[in-house]
């Protein structure tokens, strides 16, 4: 399931996708790598249903290497497939069949065992959207030290509820795909467990994807963003080593 809000705001891919990283090869996807190679600590970042080549995703995988001194991973999940809303043939309900979370969560596994191969000893992973939901299912096994969702798609109790790492979720005010009383709820089970550390926190008048689909022309709304990011890379600071 989604909701329209889920592909509302696409990227401008106009703008440069390059960053100052480089796309290489990692757990059998292309993956957009930034940060210290040597560091073993390591981000995991899920895009959403726009894929890994977002500019502003890119920004920002660049702004929590350079922040965090993290080696930062941005795969392709979606084989050169992302969502293109240019195209007159896309169908959305074919594509997201094409591409399930459980999919997502099986190469994410092959990722984080890919980092740990070469050195990596500790591993956080981000999701937006979609990828907030593939990051919650490997926050369901030790793979991963902590976990960030940002604006997740369609979750349910019981996959919340498989959690068993240190999680943040961060909800928008206008989100039909994950409502605010949803994502307290959410928190409530969380709260419940006490051998990891969650949280959540509603952003107010900002809606589903504003993380890393907000208009660069409006203040208010990059102010929002860059407080989530700051609370995400807060969040991997602290659990992250």
């Amino acid at each position: 399931m989604s909701s329209s809000q889920c592909f509302e705001n696409p990227p401008n891919f106009s703008s440069s996708t390059s960053g100052l990283g480089s796309v290489r090869q990692l757990g059998g996807l292309k993956t957009y790598i930034t940060g210290p190679h040597d560091s073993n600590r390591a981000i995991l970042l899920v895009s959403d249903v726009f894929g890994y080549e977002a500019p502003k995703l890119r920004k920002l995988a660049d702004k929590v290497a350079e922040a965090g001194q993290f080696l930062v991973v941005v795969p392709d999940f979606f084989y050169g497939d992302p969502l293109d809303l240019g195209n007159p043939q896309i169908d959305r309900n074919s594509w997201s069949k094409a591409h399930p979370k459980d999919k997502g969560y099986e190469d994410a596994k092959q990722v984080v065992a890919s980092l740990k191969s070469k050195g990596v000893s500790a591993v956080g992973a981000a999701g937006f959207c979609w990828g907030g939901c593939v990051v919650v299912k490997l926050a369901s096994s030790t793979d991963i030290q902590a976990a960030v969702v940002l604006h997740p798609g369609w979750l349910t109790d019981e996959e919340i509820n498989e959690v068993k790492v240190h999680i943040a979720i961060l909800g928008a005010e206008i989100d039909n795909a994950t409502p605010p009383e949803q994502v307290k709820h959410f928190g409530e089970i969380l709260s419940a467990k006490s051998e990891f550390d969650s949280s959540v926190k509603i952003f107010q008048g900002v809606a589903h994807g504003w993380t890393v689909r907000y208009n660069d022309e409006e203040q208010a709304a990059v102010k929002s963003a860059e407080e989530a990011h700051l609370d995400m890379l807060n969040w991997f600071k602290k659990y992250v080593k």
